[in-house]
């Protein structure tokens, strides 16, 4: 009888274990499927754009400079941006898709990209610069020339609600090159 009243105060010990333990992971995963504050910012940004491209194919290079459109929306219950691109590049058709999204858990803001003028996956993940409303992201990207990965920095800057501005870096031995710079401008 003692064994079985030690045996039913232990089951009823592990089950209320059990129920604390689930109620703690469902609230810890119903947190970080939460879009918040910063998902919030990133959606202050869908809609139409329009933007002029400068890029720079080496350091001191004469600029190549080109224009197109791009399109933002939320997806996913408004987890993460969509960003569809496309313009002209070289005197070709460029087409590009970005999503970027904030992770909950690790507090850092995260980026793929793909477009037509490679076939590799950029993927890229930062935090934001309060001084400078900047989100500012570290990845790693394939260069064609020399056929080596490099890394890379974005900053993507909210000047305004109609105006953000894009720069790329390629960064060797913790020096950075300004390669890209896109100014966006709302499509009103």
């Amino acid at each position: 009888m003692k064994r079985n009243l030690y045996l039913l105060a232990l089951l009823c010990l592990t089950f209320s274990f059990s129920a604390t333990a689930q109620d703690a992971a469902q609230k810890a995963w119903e947190e970080y499927m939460t879009p918040g504050e910063m998902h919030k910012m990133l959606s202050s940004g869908d809609g139409n754009w329009k933007y002029d491209m400068t890029m720079w194919m080496a350091p001191g290079a004469d600029p190549m400079k080109s224009n197109g459109t791009c399109s933002n929306r939320m997806i996913l219950g408004g987890r993460y941006q969509e960003t569809t691109y496309k313009g002209d590049f070289m005197g070709m058709p460029f087409e590009g898709i970005s999503v970027t999204g904030y992770d909950n858990l690790k507090k850092t803001f995260h980026s793929s990209w793909i477009d037509n003028m490679g076939t590799g996956i950029m993927n890229s993940e930062g935090k934001l610069d309060p001084a400078t409303q900047s989100i500012v992201l570290m990845g790693k990207s394939m260069d064609a020339a020399s056929g080596k990965e490099v890394m890379t920095k974005t900053s993507l800057k909210m000047v305004d609600k109609d105006n953000h501005l894009m720069e790329m870096f390629m960064v060797d031995n913790g020096q950075e090159t300004k390669t890209m710079e896109l100014k966006l401008s709302r499509v009103k």
